[in-house]
């Protein structure tokens, strides 16, 4: 445990969190569209209906309605599953936990792009692992850099990415990467762990297959989450793969909580059974989709000259790499001054730290303040040139 670190994040989070404070730095969607009286609803009617079952213990697998619309939803994205291959979690994070308990031992090997989701390496840190780490460009994990770490003998244990709309970059791993990616831990037999939170949030372009539904052979766990689309205070995530592996991961959450919360399964259950869930994630890919456009508008207006960022086509970031020379780290508390906040790319490696890079998200802001603050920034930054 000496080697699992703080949350960069969630300790930014503590200042830059500040009323006066125009924030940048959460990973956080939009509260306004959070739909809080269909929850509502939904909460007192399972109270209303079944409270005292709701009330009860449950199984650790998760309640059976919600795993079957799961199920359900998956198949309508292309990747078909039963019902008993889903694990209810408490969001995707417990999945990367759980997967992390089953998979590894001290000293084994994950395989994560560079940068990579900062809560993912803090969770495998605590298992004592080692990281080999491979490139990124704007289609994603460098997959053809893959066999070098076969052939030097580290082969890995576990690959861990997140495809679509990556944390912190926003880019997306390209259709041909994706089917590379799977025949390379086929052909190896590396399980995959294919983290998927923003996956519904793509704003432009074609929806690309995930990673467990190109595969045939029982290499790919696929985790997803509400947190993102519904509301991250529900705590609904999941964990899908194959039969063997949900087993296991069963057992493991078994001695972990028992089971995630009774009452907020059964809530958004019977929300998602009249809820028109499709046209609410449309209304997210259009205000999200807004808000991109217009913190890279913004961007373009106001960073100086040497500044480059990423196009997301969907999710919640974006990834500014600064002027040659210039630290993140030493900006930070110089736009915490002028009242702007973001989380400096550092954490963010698992190999030598980079400081030129910082993220930015746009999903919680509208484009009048995402005006605002990267003005506020844009002038930090041309004041340490």
């Amino acid at each position: 445990m000496s080697r699992m670190k703080a949350s960069a994040v969630r300790e930014i989070l503590k200042v830059a969190e500040r009323p006066d404070v125009l924030s940048f730095a959460g990973g956080l969607p939009a509260p306004e569209l959070f739909p809080v009286e269909a929850i509502a609803q939904a909460h007192a009617e399972v109270f209303a209906q079944e409270g005292r079952a709701a009330l009860q213990y449950s199984t650790t697998e998760g309640y059976g309605p919600l795993r079957e619309w799961i199920a359900s939803h998956l198949g309508e994205r292309g990747l078909h599953v039963a019902a008993d291959q889903v694990l209810i979690t408490n969001g995707s994070q417990q999945g990367i936990d759980l997967v992390a308990k089953v998979m590894l031992d001290p000293g084994d090997v994950v395989l994560v792009e560079n940068p990579s989701y900062l809560a993912a390496l803090q969770t495998f840190s605590g298992y004592e692992v080692s990281f080999s780490v491979v490139g990124s460009d704007d289609d994603g994990m460098r997959v053809d850099e893959l066999e070098r770490f076969v052939t030097a003998g580290r082969k890995p244990k576990l690959i861990y990415l997140v495809p679509n709309f990556q944390n912190p970059k926003g880019t997306t791993l390209s259709l041909e990467r994706r089917h590379a990616l799977v025949r390379f831990a086929q052909r190896h037999r590396i399980l995959i762990l294919e983290d998927n939170p923003y996956g519904e949030l793509r704003f432009r372009g074609e929806h690309l297959p995930s990673l467990a539904s190109l595969d045939t052979e029982g290499v790919v766990v696929n985790l997803g989450t509400f947190s993102k689309t519904l509301a991250p205070g529900l705590r609904i995530g999941w964990a899908v793969g194959p039969r063997e592996i949900i087993r296991a991961l069963t057992v493991v959450k078994q001695s972990t909580d028992l089971h995630t919360a009774t009452v907020a399964q059964r809530a958004t259950a019977r929300l998602l059974s009249r809820f028109d869930y499709n046209a609410h994630l449309d209304q997210l890919r259009a205000v999200y989709g807004e808000r991109c456009l217009a913190m890279i508008g913004s961007l373009e207006r106001h960073m100086p000259a040497g500044t480059r960022w990423t196009q997301p086509d969907g999710g919640m970031f974006i990834w500014v790499e600064l002027p040659r020379g210039m630290s993140a780290d030493t900006l930070f508390p110089l736009a915490l001054e002028k009242r702007v906040a973001f989380v400096p790319g550092s954490p963010f490696f698992a190999s030598e730290p980079r400081t030129e890079f910082m993220r930015l998200n746009y999903s919680n802001r509208p484009p009048e303040l995402l005006e605002e603050g990267m003005r506020r920034l844009g002038a930090v930054i041309a004041s340490q040139q």
